[in-house]
């Protein structure tokens, strides 16, 4: 399996907002990740990518953890954060420079890939922009056009479609698509339920730092006895309890 989470617990500080937290993801699957705001979703992504380390539980990505190997975890993932973070001194051409030098990439046989993603996202005629030049929705198609240059094992999106035209959703998710055909694993974070309904092959429901619910949209109707239900219907009813608390 390309990620595997055992029995995480973890937080910032001394406080635990992660309670035993188990999760996977296979290569070529897509997994919805989702729950209500402060539910864990973004303490759980921020465990994976290195920006927190556990108290105790095991993250491991191909084999690899990020206590064994650093650079090597690092380099088998990619992340396209809720928030764009970009350097207001470097243009969109020295972003995407930027990207090729920290996984590495030989930049001849890169830049085709990045011309690409340019013209999909209509970016390809901004490479001397600074991002104080770019809208909100512009911002972010930088950070997926940099998450996408290199091969990686995990693909990690945190509620990705903030700030996106329709169009640029729908080539997202045709590049998310592609991904998945290359054995990539896609780990998305989303309120966006109808849309990961049709996309996602599996879901994990988090709630108060655990694990609510996990599996495929027929598993999670078996679980709660409801055989029609939609995404949404399954998880306003496993999170009702947790709403009202």
């Amino acid at each position: 399996m390309a990620l595997r989470i055992n029995k995480l617990v973890g937080g910032y500080g001394q406080l635990p907002v992660l309670k035993d937290v188990s999760l996977t993801v296979e290569p070529g699957q897509l997994v919805g990740l989702i729950g209500l705001n402060g539910a864990g979703k973004s303490t759980t992504i921020n465990h994976i990518i290195g920006l927190l380390r556990p108290f105790s539980g095991e993250i491991s990505l191909n084999g690899l953890t990020i206590e064994k190997n650093e650079q090597e975890y690092k380099q088998s993932l990619a992340y396209v954060p809720e928030t764009p973070i970009l350097y207001d001194e470097l243009t969109l051409k020295e972003h995407l420079e930027m990207t090729m030098l920290a996984y590495d990439l030989d930049p001849e046989q890169t830049w085709p890939k990045a011309h690409r993603l340019l013209k999909m996202f209509r970016l390809d005629n901004k490479l001397t922009w600074f991002p104080a030049e770019f809208s909100k929705g512009m911002k972010q198609k930088v950070m997926i056009c940099c998450a996408f240059l290199p091969d990686v094992k995990l693909l990690i999106v945190d509620e990705p479609f903030y700030g996106l035209d329709p169009l640029a959703v729908h080539d997202l998710l045709q590049l998310i698509e592609e991904k998945k055909k290359q054995g990539t694993a896609v780990l998305m974070s989303t309120h966006v339920l109808d849309t990961a309904e049709r996309y996602c092959d599996r879901f994990v429901m988090l709630a108060d730092g655990r694990v609510k619910a996990h599996g495929s949209l027929e598993e999670l109707r078996q679980s709660a006895g409801e055989p029609d239900a939609s995404l949404d219907q399954l998880y306003l009813q496993m999170t009702g309890d947790e709403a009202h608390e």
